[in-house]
């Protein structure tokens, strides 16, 4: 089998790439990857599928990250309850006005420290943003007045506005139904190089519009296929 084998692998990492993007891409369980790979004649252990998912995630999810367009400067904010390993955790989520996922970032409260945190991250990768949307959480406040930078940017806080409700509740569908598949999370750092990687994929095949041409849709998604392969090629 011709690809870029890397030491210690018996499968050239185009066969790890394409195995570990249809776990993220699509809900589908080790096994249905196993038996996908195995109806084009690649016979892999759903362990070693496993493996690849935890191994790769961190590197293929930078490799995303750094080839993402310039993203909007209107933060819509949130968490969820996540349960990991019988604990419960907390998934803090930024999506832009597009709907986009800049960032996910899983911690144990959900308090004033780690919305903190979460603004730091965000503005270590984005900068400074020129409004934040958040729900009612008064962790959300107390953190940006302790942040300078953000001292004068807009803060909206929301209860019932559909829009930016939608926002959110669209991106976090994806993380509830692989929670489910996986039969929730089993650690903490796997957990979080999981969606680290799930939300790259996901803005990767960020749906157009209904209202777009069905050429331009194909269009984009075969514009997704070659920057993936460019992430797994890039990689060995």
């Amino acid at each position: 089998m011709s690809g870029h084998k890397l030491p210690g692998y018996r499968f050239p990492l185009e066969v790890i790439g394409y195995a570990v993007w249809l776990y993220h891409r699509f809900t589908l369980s080790y096994r249905d990857v196993e038996n996908l790979l195995l109806e084009r004649g690649i016979a892999v252990t759903r362990e070693s599928i496993r493996t690849w998912c935890i191994k790769f995630s961190d590197l293929f999810a930078q490799g995303l990250r750094h080839r993402e367009p310039r993203r909007g400067s209107r933060w819509h904010l949130d968490e969820m309850h996540v349960d990991v390993g019988g604990v419960t955790h907390w998934l803090w989520r930024a999506v832009d006005e597009h709907g986009v996922v800049l960032d996910v970032f899983l911690q144990r409260h959900r308090d004033t420290e780690a919305a903190k945190s979460f603004f730091v991250r965000l503005l270590g990768e984005y900068g400074v943003p020129v409004t934040v949307h958040t729900d009612k959480l008064w962790s959300y406040g107390a953190a940006l007045r302790t942040i300078p930078v953000l001292h004068g940017v807009e803060h909206i806080q929301v209860v019932s506005t559909a829009r930016c409700n939608n926002l959110m509740e669209q991106s976090h569908r994806p993380t509830r139904r692989q929670e489910r598949q996986q039969r929730g999370f089993r650690s903490r750092r796997r957990a979080q190089g999981f969606l680290d990687l799930h939300a790259r994929i996901t803005n990767l095949h960020h749906p157009a519009r209904c209202t777009v041409p069905a050429h331009h849709r194909r269009h984009h998604q075969k514009q997704a296929f070659d920057v993936w392969r460019t992430v797994v090629q890039e990689a060995a």
